[in-house]
């Protein structure tokens, strides 16, 4: 009988690097959240807690609607 391998839980990006902060022009750190076809990464995926996910999705969209972030893959 083989073991079940141990799952590592993820840590959120946002409490683990307590000096960065979420923010709608910064494009970078936002990149990391979306897919290569320009979707928000669920929680699962991205490993953040619930209150991180809300913020980022909501600079996600922010930064859409700015023109800093693309809604579609060129």
């Amino acid at each position: 009988m083989q073991k079940q391998p141990v799952k590592k839980i993820k840590q959120c990006y946002f409490c683990i690097n307590k000096d960065k902060v979420v923010n709608y022009k910064d494009n970078e750190t936002l990149r990391r959240f979306t897919s290569s076809y320009m979707k928000i990464q669920p929680r699962r995926r991205s490993g953040l807690c619930a209150k991180h996910q809300r913020t980022v999705s909501n600079s996600i969209k922010q930064a859409r609607i700015a023109g800093l972030l693309a809604f579609v893959p060129k």
